[in-house]
């Protein structure tokens, strides 16, 4: 969906935007630098899991009050990129301004300010907390810190996300949600690598867990993998390992288990592995007994394996045949939810 102040009369263009970005983003009051010839417009979209809204929108401040934070679910955490312009943001007790590329994270939990000093365009990805939090622990020590094109994986993580709003619609379900889930990995390494973070880890220990991550990962699909070897091959001792985990309530056997139960989810979701049976996908993440697996993925998941894909297929046919209905501007008009699409 694209929404555009351009075909709006001058009289009703900020009423307009007020409606329309609020939807795109969190509830905030925006002020425009010239109120009477403003003009902004922003494309909606969606990958699984996650919200995307591209902005392009003149000079103006945006500020999200203790009254709006104190009412908000809590449900979301704000990724911005901005592609261009020049901004100051305001979180949590730091001001840093951005000119020209960049990234950087808002909490709506608590007030933020945004000063757009110049005509910008951006890229909002709206990420449910439990996923950052589950990649990146305590997000409190990193809002409102930029992450620049002097940055290596900033930048790769700036490229990647450019290309979302405009091919997120082409990709079907399997796909959207393989994508969503490399940028949240890649947002994830850019936060943790790109700067000292200052919050609830220290930089070597950011480090030390985001390797010992990677190696739970590599070694996922080896039978009979024990803690000790993961260890070892992080170079830390289990118990280290254990300490650092334990910052994100996790062991090291825990997180694994949980780690090899998500890999066999997604299998079981995907339809381009609907030909592989549920003791096939099991054992090539790592586990060695299928009615161990069958009671572990039912405890965290409330269906057994074979529950589980059939939901997914039911889904998915449901999801398919949603597409097939006319789209929004070949209905009646009413229906249609703010102003003119663009």
């Amino acid at each position: 969906m694209i929404y555009s102040t351009h075909d709006v009369h001058p009289r009703e263009r900020l009423s307009y935007w007020r409606e329309v970005a609020t939807r795109g983003y969190v509830e905030h009051d925006f002020t425009p630098d010239n109120t009477g010839a403003f003009s902004g417009s922003v494309g909606i979209t969606t990958l699984p899991g996650l919200g995307l809204a591209s902005f392009e929108v003149d000079a103006a401040r945006v500020n999200r009050s203790e009254r709006y934070a104190a009412r908000a679910d809590c449900g979301d955490v704000l990724l911005c990129m901005q592609r261009m312009g020049e901004t100051a943001i305001f979180q949590d007790g730091r001001e840093t301004v951005l000119d020209g590329r960049g990234l950087f994270l808002i909490d709506p939990i608590r007030p933020f300010e945004i000063d757009l000093r110049t005509r910008s365009a951006s890229v909002v990805v709206k990420v449910p907390r439990v996923m950052l939090e589950a990649r990146l622990g305590n997000l409190a020590g990193l809002t409102a810190r930029p992450v620049t094109s002097s940055s290596a994986i900033g930048t790769v993580t700036m490229g990647f996300l450019e290309l979302l709003p405009e091919q997120a619609e082409a990709l079907d379900d399997v796909a959207g949600l393989k994508v969503a889930e490399q940028l949240l990995d890649l947002a994830a390494l850019t936060f943790t690598t790109g700067y000292p973070r200052g919050a609830t880890l220290s930089s070597p220990k950011a480090v030390a867990l985001l390797r010992l991550k990677a190696t739970v990962e590599r070694l996922l699909i080896e039978p009979g993998l024990k803690p000790e070897r993961i260890a070892a091959e992080t170079g830390i001792s289990v118990r280290y390992a254990n300490t650092l985990l334990a910052e994100e309530n996790w062991s090291i056997e825990r997180y694994m288990t949980e780690r090899r139960l998500e890999r066999c989810r997604h299998a079981l979701e995907d339809a381009a592995q609907s030909h592989r049976s549920v003791g096939e996908i099991a054992f090539n993440w790592g586990f060695s007994d299928l009615s161990h697996f069958g009671r572990r993925f039912k405890a965290r998941y409330g269906l057994t394996p074979t529950d589980y894909r059939r939901q997914s297929e039911k889904i998915l046919a449901e999801r398919r045949t949603s597409r097939e209905l006319p789209p929004l501007t070949d209905r009646p008009r009413e229906v249609m939810s703010v102003g003119e699409i663009a």
